[in-house]
């Protein structure tokens, strides 16, 4: 039986989107993931690291699912649901979670890790980063691109004329930061959302897609586009996927 928009809808907006797992819209949205493999990157590169530190590790979920972990590894992370989760998972691989805010500094003496990463930061502070880094450590990171989901953004809040978005500029800023840029990598990736449900549930997950996305306060927008699904078929959008490496050069000193 077909559920009903007010159904599908009070479904997404009750549960919990804690952590930073996708896996309640398996079967009602998809993504296709970049050709890069993150994970397995990053899984390669912990393996040979003695001291590790994972930036906004949201639950833990990408290092707790890594083969291998270094002798030291830390995580940081700013929301307390997620926090929680992350010590969950992470405590028994031996790492350490930090709480930390979303502004610099980080809570860490310089050029103390051989190895620095993050999944889809809010921000990178590019000059942190390679304060705490080793000469000859790594920053590892995929990050959002610009105008990513931006179909999904213009829907709710309207078309943005000429906007600019300063995560194009990663490689510039690492650069300026005094890192050297080993790879760096752009992808648009096709994502479909099967019903209104999930559209809510991507909202209040992913915060900066529509800034102050609530149902209420986009309760007639939801339903046109509830209606828009059902007639038409799934809503199509389009993620932006950034690979970036980088590395503090040996010659700095720590």
């Amino acid at each position: 039986m077909r559920r009903t928009f007010e159904e599908l809808v009070q479904e997404a907006d009750e549960v919990s989107v804690a952590g930073w797992d996708f896996s309640w819209l398996d079967g009602r949205a998809t993504e296709r993931r970049p050709s890069w493999g993150y994970a397995r990157r990053l899984g390669e590169r912990m393996a040979r690291a003695r001291a590790a530190l994972d930036v906004e590790t949201g639950g833990g979920e990408v290092l707790a699912g890594l083969p291998t972990l270094p002798p030291m590894t830390v995580a940081t992370e700013s929301w307390p649901p997620n926090l929680a989760l992350a010590a969950a998972r992470l405590r028994p691989r031996g790492a350490w979670v930090v709480a930390d805010d979303d502004e610099p500094r980080l809570p860490f003496a310089d050029g103390v890790f051989d190895l620095v990463s993050s999944r889809h930061p809010v921000r990178t502070w590019w000059a942190e980063i390679a304060r705490v880094l080793r000469p000859g450590g790594t920053f590892l990171s995929q990050q959002i691109g610009p105008r990513s989901v931006a179909e999904l953004r213009d829907y709710f809040m309207g078309p943005r004329e000429g906007a600019a978005d300063e995560r194009v500029l990663a490689g510039e800023e690492a650069e300026s930061a005094g890192l050297e840029v080993l790879d760096l990598r752009h992808e648009r990736l096709r994502m479909e959302f099967g019903d209104i449900g999930a559209v809510v549930y991507f909202l209040r997950k992913v915060i900066w897609t529509v800034p102050g996305f609530s149902v209420e306060r986009y309760r007639d927008r939801l339903r046109e586009l509830h209606e828009l699904i059902e007639s038409e078929g799934p809503f199509v959008a389009h993620s932006a996927r950034v690979l970036i490496e980088a590395r503090r050069p040996t010659g700095q000193a720590a």
